[in-house]
């Protein structure tokens, strides 16, 4: 992994923070601003995982592992939600 491209994943997890930052601040509320921010929180998630962790170079099997994981917490979050609208 080269400097340059940890560098240009650093600014994209600052910006994807930035932008949750915002929209929490803006006070946005529903569905958009819950699947923005799964899917920003998913984007993070996955590249300190196989940047900042180092598994993008491991067998697939080690990095399925890692990003179905990620994706079963972000699902089950979303379900809790959905959940919540109808209750």
């Amino acid at each position: 992994m080269t400097t340059r491209k940890l560098d240009i994943t650093l600014a994209v997890l600052l910006t994807a923070t930035l932008a949750t930052w915002g929209i929490g601040e803006a006070g946005a509320a529903g569905v958009a601003a819950m699947v923005s921010m799964l899917v920003l929180t998913f984007v993070k998630g996955r590249l300190i995982a196989l940047d900042y962790m180092g598994l993008r170079p491991v067998r697939l099997f080690w990095r399925g592992m890692l990003v179905g994981w990620l994706v079963l917490v972000l699902s089950l979050i979303a379900l809790a939600y959905w959940i919540g609208l109808s209750a």
